[in-house]
């Protein structure tokens, strides 16, 4: 698995560049294994703001990979919703009971948020949601690119 736990793109930052369809299709998709994962943290997922990167991201992806998974969390000091993208050319197909055994093998004590279950609920996304993404036809390039509002040059503009 490959996370990919980056700064937002933010207008004028640093990481924008790395959500872009020629970065998952040339730089990263021939580092991953055959069976390889790829995990990117995606902007903010909420009714309200899933347009700005997160819908973008997750189309991008499927351009790119044969297999996605949108998944989302409340973040309580983000205030929203959190959205986070799973892509891969082999089957994500997992339960959780599976995912219980590989913490238990790989974790030392117990999480205090994550297990199987929890993580099979974060891939269910209400519908407004849902249907938007499926409706996305948004493909995050260099010259295309969309940023989380609120944050570096966006919020200096006069």
């Amino acid at each position: 698995m490959t996370p990919g736990d980056l700064a937002d793109p933010v207008e004028g930052g640093p990481c924008y560049q790395l959500y872009t369809k020629s970065f998952y299709e040339f730089v990263l998709k021939p580092k991953l294994s055959h069976k390889g994962v790829f995990v990117t943290q995606a902007g903010p997922a909420g009714v309200l703001t899933h347009t700005e990167v997160f819908s973008s991201i997750y189309n991008t992806l499927r351009q790119v990979f044969k297999y996605v998974v949108p998944y989302t969390a409340h973040i309580p000091s983000f205030a929203d919703t959190w959205g986070w993208v799973m892509a891969s050319d082999h089957p994500l197909t997992i339960d959780a009971e599976e995912i219980d055994g590989r913490i238990e093998q790989r974790i030392k004590g117990e999480l205090r948020y994550l297990d199987g279950e929890t993580f099979m609920a974060a891939s269910t996304l209400n519908k407004s949601v849902r249907t938007s993404l499926l409706k996305e036809t948004h493909v995050y390039t260099e010259e295309t690119a969309r940023f989380v509002y609120g944050h570096g040059k966006a919020c200096h503009k006069s």
